[in-house]
């Protein structure tokens, strides 16, 4: 499969088989470090006392209102207290439960979807099933799932741009954009978070409305921001996840054939994809103190991008990295964090991803892409994951 063909963003060169310049390079026009090498972004995420999650010390003092309650912004020991509120939820067992009705949402959503026709796997089913499935356990409507679409959809957009630098025009831009996107969610997410004050549910939102830590009840913007994050990554990944799986078996026929034969392969096919496609293809930290990544020495409070799209081709970590081996062994890929960030969600993406494309396969015998539409990918360097994906049944 070649990747040469398609629109990526001009940061995203090694998807083009470019290589990096070094493991480790900083970049002058952003002031910021990019950590490419498997190694050295697995050095960034294992060490958080290190490399800082808590982003809020380089925002201005205007822009700080959207880190409370956010876990992807906090460090231990509040990250910790934090997630265990919700840590219940994401268990494989509590997960596993959940498989009847992913099921059924899956066989809802693909009815619209005759034999013989086409349609986009992004519109009818990779973007529903994980909005509707969090939607549900947050306890908010799934039929306003065209707004969460709009909104993190322009939230993916925006750079998000963090500098060390003087503001420039462009970053403070930026940041308004993210801004005034975060409010609209922020709006949205803090009226449900009333309603659950004043008439409690059997649903996560509850749950996170009374909630306490260190004795303490969360404040609502807590109870927003800590919402949004589950509710924009509870989505995003398994949609990426779903449309890079079938866009590379349908590259590779005998890996599909393969698939179709013996379905205990599908996770496999889940994970290489996970790697070749990185959905979320960076993370972001800032140095508490000097750090040294590799042969370069990185000053205190400075930005550090840990490209983990960039680490899984890294040719020292995987064999032929730009290849799509339904083979390969100990896929031990970085698209869902590493260490105390990892990703709580996992589990749920992985079931809905294998779920999904048993059913697929099931119902669509000769599902392929339509060669006559190239798949459209999602703007922006952050992520990488189909945003249109046209499949004839």
């Amino acid at each position: 499969m070649s990747s040469q063909q398609w629109n990526f963003h001009p940061d995203q060169f090694w998807m083009r088989g470019e290589r990096p310049p070094a493991p480790v390079a900083y970049d002058e026009a952003k002031q910021l470090w990019n950590v490419y090498g498997y190694a050295e972004a697995l050095q960034v995420l294992n060490d958080p006392e290190t490399f800082s999650s808590d982003l809020s010390v380089l925002a201005p003092e205007g822009q700080r209102q959207i880190f409370p309650g956010n876990l992807t912004t906090m460090d231990a020991p509040e990250h910790t207290k934090m997630r265990k509120i919700v840590s219940g939820v994401f268990t494989r067992g509590v997960v596993a439960g959940l498989e009847p009705r992913i099921e059924e949402i899956t066989h809802e959503l693909l009815d619209a979807v005759e034999p013989g026709d086409s349609f986009d796997l992004v519109e009818v089913l990779a973007h529903p099933l994980p909005v509707i499935v969090i939607a549900e356990l947050l306890g908010v409507p799934s039929s306003d799932r065209p707004l969460f679409k709009e909104w993190a959809g322009k939230l993916l957009e925006s750079n998000q741009a963090f500098s060390t630098s003087e503001d420039t025009p462009e970053l403070q831009r930026q940041r308004e954009e993210t801004l005034a996107q975060i409010r609209n969610f922020s709006d949205y997410l803090l009226g449900h978070v009333e309603q659950r004050r004043a008439a409690p549910r059997d649903d996560l939102l509850t749950r996170l409305v009374q909630a306490e830590v260190d004795g303490e009840r969360l404040s609502p913007a807590e109870v927003g921001n800590f919402s949004l994050v589950l509710l924009v990554a509870g989505h995003i990944t398994t949609t990426m996840l779903l449309g890079n799986t079938i866009l590379c078996l349908d590259a590779h026929p005998s890996a599909m054939a393969a698939v179709r034969r013996d379905r205990a392969r599908i996770p496999t096919a889940i994970e290489e994809s996970l790697r070749l496609f990185s959905p979320l293809s960076t993370l972001r930290r800032v140095t508490t103190t000097a750090a040294r990544i590799g042969d370069a020495e990185i000053p205190p409070r400075s930005v550090v991008m840990a490209w983990t799209a960039a680490a899984a081709r890294d040719e020292r970590q995987f064999r032929d990295p730009h290849t799509f081996d339904l083979d390969r062994e100990n896929i031990q890929h970085l698209s869902f964090g590493r260490g105390a960030h990892f990703c709580m969600g996992a589990p749920l993406a992985r079931l809905e991803g294998v779920l999904a494309l048993n059913i697929l396969f099931d119902r669509f015998p000769a599902l392929r892409r339509d060669p006559a539409r190239d798949p459209e990918f999602m703007p922006g360097a952050n992520v990488t994951g189909v945003e249109k994906l046209h499949l004839l049944t």
